[in-house]
């Protein structure tokens, strides 16, 4: 008994070889079976109104690509130095606003124009959520720019870049602001917690005012108030009074909420022309939140394996069943390898680097609770590359659906209900990945958000050939008698 137990998680752990193996692999009458069948799949295009506001770069500019118009801005509060107050005698010198971004997309030499507000209406809650469409009206009246002069910029530009320890520059923006913000700001004097600073001061908005070429990805932005102080070296020693320079930094990190304000115009017709085109190609844009809806036929998968797994003697007796592979491979097309400056207006958006299939009706509660991919809920793919049979580069995800399968296939309650789900409904939805190193040095995902960089991924379709391939084994337990 022992042995066939082994035997069985055996072919469950060999999927490769399994995979190959056929509905011959063994005889009808021994204890173990294991056999493969393939189901068709369906695939279609669905978007969201919006998601959730949760990254840790944020988009800022207008941009077209053949995927439509989107425009970004930020709105975000500041972090305040608990506890801090200034030199009794300062004088504020000026304020600049720093805004420094690591990456962009589209004409990197084409201007744009940069803008900055103060949020004078109300401020954002730190454990509240704020979705990518809020409006901007409900937090800014956008009276009067707070910059002294507007900032012309182009994305390849290095007038003000950060030089890193490897050599390497960070593009960075330094704008000086007007002497009426630079007043308002200095008569906070005094810093005690930060929900009261930020009742005094509820926050920057910050947008382009023209330009439809160039999207910042911006990584970090600070207000830096430069002043002066006098003191005396020696007390009551007037000749040794000293003049002091400095700067204080307050910070959008992680102790204050950013959020992203991203209109698409032209949303609608974008996915009314993209679904037209769905028994081809599918495409999951972000931050758009456009999607491909993936549907699995699950009672057929299951029915057709429960009756494979009928004893041939005993038809009242069901071998039980594991999945030890179910693949989908998710083929990507329009993938470009050239170099950044050859890129075309169609090849400014690229793949996501990590695709997420997560069960239609648990995504929301995904992103919302934070959660992290697990085998019942959602699966994670890196962008893989390959190569065909010609030698060229292929690229494609691909998820593993066997504990899934086997779950349901171990509900008895559910199978002798025959309750379990006509169909399975799941979303392809680009995300940004986070990981952190364990104690055994293993890299492990810590972070799974929706992506809110630009990328544009085009597939094909599951109506264009695609096949879910379900490898499943099983074995009955065998009487023994003296």
């Amino acid at each position: 008994m022992l042995a066939l137990l082994l035997l069985a998680f055996c072919w469950r752990g060999c999927k490769d070889d399994v995979a190959s193996a056929g509905k011959a692999v063994l005889d009808e009458d021994d204890e173990v079976v294991v056999l493969v069948d393939t189901f068709p799949l369906h695939s279609s295009i669905d978007s969201c109104k919006a998601i959730i506001s949760q990254a840790d770069s944020f988009l800022l500019g207008e941009i077209e690509t053949k995927y439509g118009l989107l425009r970004a801005s930020i709105l975000t509060q500041l972090a305040c130095p608990e506890g801090y107050s200034y030199p009794e005698n300062a004088v504020v010198d000026s304020i600049c606003l720093f805004m420094y971004y690591g990456s962009w997309a589209g004409d990197a030499n084409a201007p744009m124009a940069i803008d900055a507000y103060m949020m004078d209406k109300q401020t954002f809650s730190y454990t509240g959520t704020y979705p990518t469409d809020l409006d901007v009206s409900d937090y800014c009246t956008k009276n009067k720019t707070i910059l002294a002069n507007r900032r012309i910029v182009a994305a390849s530009e290095k007038l003000d870049s950060v030089q890193r320890e490897d050599g390497t520059y960070i593009p960075m923006l330094r704008m000086r602001v007007n002497d009426d913000f630079m007043n308002t700001f200095w008569a906070i004097q005094s810093f005690g917690t930060q929900e009261e600073f930020s009742e005094q001061f509820k926050g920057l908005l910050i947008e382009s005012s023209f330009g439809s070429s160039t999207m910042l990805n911006v990584s970090d932005i600070a207000l830096g108030v430069f002043y002066h102080f006098n003191y005396l070296k020696r007390d009551g020693d007037p000749t040794s009074d000293t003049t002091v320079y400095d700067m204080k930094a307050f910070y959008a990190n992680s102790e204050v909420r950013t959020v992203n304000h991203l209109e698409y115009p032209n949303k609608k017709e974008l996915v009314e022309t993209l679904q037209n085109d769905s028994d081809t190609y599918n495409y999951i844009i972000a931050p758009a939140g456009v999607y491909t809806r993936m549907t699995f036929p699950m009672a057929q998968i299951i029915e057709t394996i429960i009756e494979h797994m009928k004893d041939p003697v005993l038809s009242d007796t069901i071998r039980r069943p594991y999945v030890n592979q179910a693949e989908v491979r998710i083929d990507v097309t329009n993938r470009y390898t050239g170099s950044e400056a050859d890129k075309t207006r169609e090849e400014w958006l690229q793949p996501a680097s990590y695709m997420l299939l997560v069960k239609e009706e648990s995504m929301e509660r995904f992103f919302a609770n934070r959660e992290l991919p697990n085998d019942t809920c959602a699966l994670l793919s890196p962008l893989i590359q390959g190569t065909d049979e010609n030698g060229n580069a292929t690229y494609y995800y691909r998820y593993d659906l066997s504990d899934f399968l086997t779950y349901q296939l171990h509900d008895e309650q559910a199978l002798s209900l025959r309750s379990y789900p006509k169909e399975m409904k799941m979303l392809l939805v680009p995300v940004s990945v986070s990981t952190s190193t364990t104690s055994s040095a293993e890299s492990v995902y810590s972070a799974v958000r929706q992506q809110q960089t630009l990328s544009a991924t085009q597939i094909r379709s599951a109506q264009n050939g695609m096949k879910l391939k379900v490898v499943y084994s099983g074995f009955t337990i065998p009487s023994f008698t003296d």
